[in-house]
C-alpha cells in the first residue's frame, strides 16, 4: 500500500482541519485511525435550497471581495477556461454549453450558447481545434476556432459512456496530449459487478479509441484536472454513504496509472467495508491511501488549482475545492469553498475554509447554495459557479 507524503484527516464534527477543536486529530504519513462502521447511525438528511435573504453574498476571506459574476442558468455546474481566456460553462440540467467573454476582465462578461440539446453536459477539455463534452451517455466533440470560440462543425460522438448513476463525465488531457482522461462514478453505493469503466477513470486516445483503465477504486471521482508543475492528475472522491456520519472521508488525492483505491470493497486503503461479500483480500491489500481527505459525506467537486498572481502568494499553486455539501450526515457539512496549499506539486498544509456562509444552521435543512465549479479567470480571479443559487460567483483581492 503506497503512502502518501501529507495524508491529512478530519473526524468527529466532520469540519474542515482549521478548526482549533481538531488539532489532535490530525494524522500524517500512515494510515489514519477512523471510527468503527455504524458508530453512528446512517442519518439521511437532504438540504433544501431556500432563497437567500436580499442582499445575501457567500463569506469569503478579509482582504477579498465577491460578487455575482453571472446568472440567468438553469444548473451552472462545471466551469472550463479556454486557451484564449474565455470561461465555458456547462449549463448540466439545461443541456447546454455557454460561453463567457470578458476579455477586458469587468466582471461583467457577454454570455453565448456554444451547444445546446446535450445529454446532462458536465466535463469539458480543448485539445487541437476541439472543444470535448462529457454527455451523462457519451464523450463528444466539436471543431471550433481557438481565437474566437466559436463553433465551427457539428457534434461529433467518440464514445459511449455508462448511463444513470453519478451523471458526471470529467475530462482532463494528459499533460503530453496524447490522451484523455474521463472520470466516471459508481452506479451504487458500494455493489462490487457494476461495469468497471465505473467507479474508474479511462484513458483513451483524443479520438477515443484504444480505451483501457487508468485507475480503479474511485469510487465517484468528479474532479479531474493536472497538477500545473508535475502533470500529475488529481482527483476529488465522493465515498460512500450509509456508514454513519463520520465514515468515509471523502477526499482529494493524485492518482497512479494502474492504482486501486479500495472501492467498493475498502475505503481510504484497507478499512473493510463489512456490507460488501465477498470481499477481496489480495485487492484490498493493494488500495492506495489517499493524499488528503476532506470529512465524510461533504461531496466535493470539481477543484482548480490557483495559477494567476492576483491572490497572495500563499494561495499561488494551491488547490480550491468546490464542496457540494452534505445528504448523508446528521449536521451538515460541506456548501462551501476549501483550499489546499500546495508547494512543488505536493500537498503541505491542512484545508481551510474559504467560501463560506451557505448553511444558516447546520441542524436545519436550509442552504443558500450548493458549490459546484471551480476555475481561475485570466486576471487571477477565481470563478465559482453554484447550482443551488444557479449563479456564479467571482472573487478578487479587494481593492
Amino acid at each position: 500500500m503506497r503512502v502518501p507524503n501529507i495524508l491529512i484527516t478530519a473526524l468527529g464534527a466532520g469540519l474542515l482541519l482549521s478548526s482549533p477543536a481538531l488539532a489532535q486529530q490530525l494524522t500524517y504519513g500512515k494510515v489514519p485511525n477512523l471510527p468503527e462502521p455504524f458508530a453512528t447511525k446512517s442519518a439521511p438528511n437532504p438540504p433544501s435550497v431556500v432563497k437567500a435573504p436580499a442582499g445575501f453574498m457567500p463569506t469569503v476571506p478579509a482582504g477579498f471581495h465577491i460578487s455575482v459574476y453571472a446568472d440567468g442558468f438553469d444548473e451552472p455546474r462545471y466551469l472550463k477556461v479556454a486557451p484564449n481566456g474565455d470561461v465555458f460553462l456547462a449549463d448540466t440540467n439545461g443541456g447546454k454549453i455557454y460561453i463567457l467573454r470578458d476579455p477586458k476582465n469587468t466582471g461583467t462578461p457577454a454570455k453565448e450558447v456554444f451547444a445546446a440539446k446535450l445529454n446532462r453536459p458536465f466535463g469539458i477539455a480543448f485539445h487541437e481545434g476541439y472543444v470535448y463534452v462529457g454527455d451523462e451517455d457519451e464523450l463528444v466533440r466539436f471543431t471550433y476556432d481557438p481565437k474566437t470560440s466559436k463553433r465551427t462543425g457539428e457534434m461529433e460522438k467518440l464514445m459511449d459512456l455508462p448511463k444513470r448513476g453519478h451523471s458526471t463525465r470529467t475530462l482532463s488531457f494528459t499533460a503530453d496530449g496524447k490522451h484523455l482522461l474521463i472520470g466516471v462514478g459508481s452506479e451504487s453505493n458500494a455493489s462490487a459487478g457494476e461495469d468497471p469503466r465505473r467507479a474508474a477513470i479511462t484513458i483513451c486516445d483524443p479520438d477515443g479509441k484504444n480505451a483501457r483503465l487508468f485507475a480503479t477504486g474511485l469510487r465517484n471521482p468528479v474532479g479531474l484536472a493536472l497538477e500545473p508543475k508535475t502533470g500529475v492528475p488529481w482527483t476529488t472522491v465522493n465515498e460512500r454513504d450509509g456508514l454513519g456520519d463520520d465514515l468515509p472521508p471523502d477526499y482529494f488525492t493524485s492518482v497512479q496509472d494502474g492504482g486501486f483505491y479500495g472501492w467498493p470493497y475498502s475505503y481510504i486503503g484497507n478499512h473493510v467495508d463489512p456490507r460488501v461479500k465477498p470481499q477481496d483480500a489480495a485487492l484490498v491489500s493493494k488500495a492506495i491511501v489517499p493524499d488528503v481527505l476532506l470529512g465524510s459525506h461533504r461531496a466535493p467537486l470539481q477543484f482548480a488549482f490557483y495559477t494567476g498572481t492576483q491572490f497572495p502568494e500563499k494561495y499561488r499553486g494551491g488547490a480550491f475545492i468546490a464542496e457540494h455539501g452534505s445528504w448523508n450526515r446528521a449536521p451538515r457539512a460541506g456548501y462551501l469553498v476549501a483550499f489546499v496549499p500546495f508547494k512543488d506539486g505536493k500537498p503541505t498544509g491542512n484545508p481551510e475554509e474559504f467560501l463560506t456562509g451557505n448553511v444558516p444552521d447546520a441542524t436545519k435543512a436550509d442552504v443558500y447554495g450548493r458549490p459546484v465549479g471551480i476555475a481561475v479567470a485570466p486576471d487571477g480571479s477565481l470563478l465559482v459557479a453554484d447550482d443551488g443559487a444557479a449563479v456564479i460567483y467571482r472573487i478578487t483581492v479587494a481593492k
